[in-house]
C-alpha cells in the first residue's frame, strides 16, 4: 500500500501443493504484432509481486518488462510529474484520486480487461469512492491497519474495552510500536477520539494532536517503519500499530501474536493499477492488467507477498492458509474509512507529526 513490502517467508513454510499454476507458460500473443511495441515499463513498490508474475508474463506476449521500483506515493508522484513515463503505475488509493483529479491518468479499455468480474465485490466497493466503475483503476491489494499484539501479556478484553487508547496505558510504557507515518497515526488519534479520519475541522486535529502527545507521554513509543515486522517475529515489544499483510506475516512466524481491528474504526485501504496518460504502450498495459487479476497471475503475486487478493477466487483460497484475522479484511462496518485526497489536511498533519516525534 504505501511502504516496502516484506517478501513472506511463510511462502517456505506453507506445504501447499500447486502454488504456482503458472509453471507450463505457453505465449498466447505477440504484443508487438497487436499493439506494435513490445517493452512495458512498471513502477511499483518494492517486494510487492509473485516471484513468476513478470517472467510469465514476458513468455505469455513475447516482450520485455522493465521493473522498477519506489518507497511511497509521493516519490512515485514526483517521479511522474517529472516527465518519467511509465506504463504500469500501482499508487493507492488517495493518490490514485489525486491522479484521477489531476488528469494525469487515461481510461482503462474495458474491451481488454476482461476479468474484471473475478474481483472480489468487497474491495470493488472501495474503489467505488474514488473511481466509480473502474474508469481508471484496477484494485490489485487491500488490507487495513490494525494493533499486533502480544497474547502474553496484553488481554483481549482490555483492547476491546479500550480499543486505541489502550496506547495512553502506562504499563506498557516502552512496549509500543508506532508506524512512522502521519496519515496513519492521527488516523489513530481521530478514531479514538470518535472522529471521521478525513476531517478538516481544526479543533478536531488539534485534539487528535494532542491525542498524540499524550500517548508519547504515556507510553513511550518507538517509530517505526518496515523494521517493525521482524521486531515483532522476535516479540521486542507487546504492541505494535501495523498493516494487516505484514500482521499475516507475524501471526505466522509468531503464535504468541495476534491481530486486532478496534470497534472505533480503521483505514481500509486498496492498491490500484493504473495507465498514466504519456504511457507509451497502453495497449499492452491494459493486458497487462488484466493479466495481473487473472486467477494465476493473483494467486502468485498474493501467495508471495501475504497481502490479500482482490481476486475473489485467490482471496477464498488463501485465507485458509494465512491467518485469517490478517488476511481478510473487515468488511461493511461504518466506522471504516478510506482517505480521500486532500493536499491541505496532508501538509497540516505532516507539520504536526514532526513536533509529535520531536517531543
Amino acid at each position: 500500500m504505501k511502504k516496502v513490502k516484506l517478501l513472506l517467508a511463510l511462502v517456505i513454510a506453507l506445504s501447499f501443493t500447486g502454488c504456482s499454476k503458472e509453471s507450463d507458460v505457453e505465449q498466447v500473443m505477440d504484443a508487438q504484432q497487436e499493439y506494435g511495441c513490445n517493452v512495458l515499463n512498471v513502477f511499483n513498490w518494492g517486494e510487492y509481486i509473485g516471484e513468476n508474475t513478470i517472467s510469465n508474463f514476458e513468455k505469455m506476449y513475447n516482450v520485455k518488462v522493465n521493473y522498477s521500483l519506489y518507497d511511497s506515493n509521493e516519490a512515485m508522484y514526483t517521479k511522474l510529474l517529472g516527465g518519467s513515463a511509465y506504463d504500469i503505475l500501482i499508487p493507492s488509493d488517495y493518490m490514485i484520486e489525486r491522479l484521477i483529479d489531476e488528469d494525469l491518468l487515461q481510461p482503462l479499455d474495458h474491451n481488454i480487461i476482461t476479468n474484471i468480474g473475478l474481483l472480489d465485490e468487497n474491495v470493488q466497493k472501495l474503489v467505488n469512492e474514488y473511481d466509480p466503475n473502474n474508469e481508471y483503476s484496477i484494485p490489485y491489494f487491500w488490507g487495513t491497519v490494525g494493533i499486533v499484539y502480544n497474547k502474553n501479556n496484553v488481554d483481549i478484553n482490555e483492547l476491546e474495552t479500550k480499543g486505541y487508547n489502550i496506547l495512553l496505558d502506562e504499563k506498557y510504557k516502552g512496549e509500543v510500536f508506532l508506524y512512522d507515518s502521519e496519515r496513519d497515526s492521527f488516523m489513530i488519534a481521530l478514531k479514538a477520539l470518535g472522529y471521521s479520519m478525513n476531517t478538516e475541522d481544526e479543533d478536531q486535529i488539534q485534539e487528535a494532536y494532542q491525542w498524540l502527545l499524550d500517548v508519547n507521554e504515556a507510553v513511550d513509543p518507538s517509530f517505526v517503519t518496515d523494521e517493525v515486522i521482524d521486531a515483532m517475529v522476535n516479540g521486542e515489544k507487546d504492541i505494535a500499530i501495523m498493516y494487516s499483510g505484514d500482521a499475516a506475516y507475524v501471526l505466522s512466524e509468531n503464535e504468541d501474536m495476534g491481530f486486532f481491528l478496534p470497534k472505533e474504526g480503521t483505514n481500509v485501504w486498496s492498491d490500484g493499477m493504473v495507465i498514466p496518460s504519456n504511457a507509451k504502450c497502453p495497449g499492452l498495459a491494459n493486458e497487462f492488467i488484466n493479466y495481473m487479476i487473472s486467477y494465476d497471475a493473483a494467486y502468485d503475486n498474493s501467495y508471495t507477498v501475504g497481502y490479500t487478493s482482490s481476486n475473489a477466487e485467490v482471496l477464498e483460497e488463501l485465507s485458509e492458509e494465512f491467518p485469517k484475522e490478517a488476511y481478510v479484511p473487515r468488511t461493511n462496518y461504518d466506522k471504516d474509512e478510506v482517505f480521500k485526497h486532500n493536499e491541505v489536511l496532508k501538509k497540516k498533519l505532516s507539520d504536526l507529526w514532526i513536533k509529535v516525534k520531536n517531543q
